[in-house]
């Protein structure tokens, strides 16, 4: 058997080429550690590039190429997300699709920009008023980094919708041997475009709860864009039934497509323990179980990779579990709270830390303690 050939690389790398395979082709952004490399390598690699002076008109301009039918990225961390709510609010509301790669690092503030953390779970639960989610996908490796940022893609272009692609300083700049040449091939995902002859309602939902598209600009339609509460003809209204009901649909279309866009992995090994994970703690996780497993411990894994809106199955796979182990690096168990209420559940426990990795022991005194 011949051996893999492998290279020396990065998740930014592995990230930026799979958005523009996927058929992504316009990067802008601001730079910002720890997502500078994704800034860097997106210049090279996309067909557009444009240097924002902030983040606030990052998104701003990533919505005004959307709506002219192209498919925009950036990268940023805590800070510049935190300018961009307001516009990830606006571009949800007007049903435009773009991807956000957001690569954590230690908070509060401006934190420390060289030092990865889990701690934005809350804000990415919230970040538009309402509590409507945007679809968030979540990498735990170099594997997912191609798979997951091309599904976001995807998810953007068939939801009519902001996708938000999370990840770490650890998977993002940490070089590592990977044999690029395992990688599936991705091909462009092709536009979803309005193309009868019928007048074009920008609004008027499918059987799938989501609008045809049709860029502005076109020569066949006139294309009508709001942020604001509006009619399926995108006329703004304050509460009439329609206006009310078409609000209310942007939340019902990502739980109505959730099943197309859930991903994890899970091992199932008995029923007593699991360990539950994501992002980079994943792979300190898997070593866990591993070295539990050869000691003759039966115990599941659970990978997270589709983070929100949260999916069922995540909970009717703990409820399986008499004991149940939840890594993430924040202080306040993030993630787990909102899978189970601050109350919590019996036999239900985590391993939190900051400003370091979980290590694979620290996991597995929890879990066998």
């Amino acid at each position: 058997m011949t051996e893999e050939k492998k290279h020396l690389t990065d998740g930014s790398r592995i990230i930026v080429e799979s958005a523009a395979r996927s058929g992504a082709d316009v990067f802008i952004g601001y730079p910002i550690t720890p997502a500078n490399l994704l800034y860097l390598y997106s210049s090279r690699r996309f067909p557009a590039i444009l240097p924002a002076p902030d983040e606030i008109t990052t998104l701003q301009w990533m919505a005004g190429f959307s709506a002219a039918g192209k498919m925009p990225v950036t990268a940023t961390s805590y800070p510049g997300l935190a300018l961009m709510i307001e516009s990830i609010g606006m571009a949800f509301m007007m049903e435009l699709p773009m991807l956000i790669i957001l690569v954590q690092r230690l908070g509060p503030a401006t934190g420390s920009a060289t030092c990865g953390a889990q701690g934005d779970i809350f804000l990415l639960n919230g970040i538009n008023s309402g509590g409507y989610h945007v679809p968030t996908f979540c990498i735990s490796d170099f594997n997912d980094c191609w798979k997951l940022t091309s599904e976001a893609v995807k998810t953007a272009l068939n939801l009519r919708t902001p996708v938000i692609l999370l990840t770490s300083k650890e998977v993002i700049m940490t070089l590592q041997d990977f044999a690029l040449e395992s990688l599936e091939e991705i091909k462009p995902f092709e536009k979803p475009v309005y193309g009868e002859k019928e007048s074009f309602v920008p609004y008027l939902p499918k059987d799938d709860m989501v609008p045809h598209f049709l860029h502005v600009g076109n020569p066949d339609h006139q294309v009508r864009i709001t942020a604001s509460t509006h009619d399926h003809r995108a006329a703004l209204q304050h509460s009439t039934p329609e206006a009310v009901k078409n609000t209310k649909r942007l939340r019902e279309k990502m739980i109505h497509n959730l099943s197309k866009y859930t991903y994890f992995d899970y091992e199932e090994n008995g029923r007593e323990r699991l360990v539950f994970s994501f992002d980079v703690s994943s792979n300190a996780s898997r070593e866990a179980v591993k070295e539990m497993r050869k000691k003759g411990n039966k115990v599941s894994l659970l990978i997270a990779k589709t983070l929100f809106p949260i999916p069922d199955e995540y909970i009717e796979i703990i409820e399986k579990h008499k004991r149940t182990v939840i890594v993430e690096e924040n202080l306040t168990g993030q993630y787990r709270e909102l899978l189970l209420g601050r109350a919590g559940r019996k036999g239900v426990s985590g391993v939190n830390q900051i400003a370091k990795l979980i290590s694979p022991k620290e996991i597995a005194a929890e879990v066998t303690k």
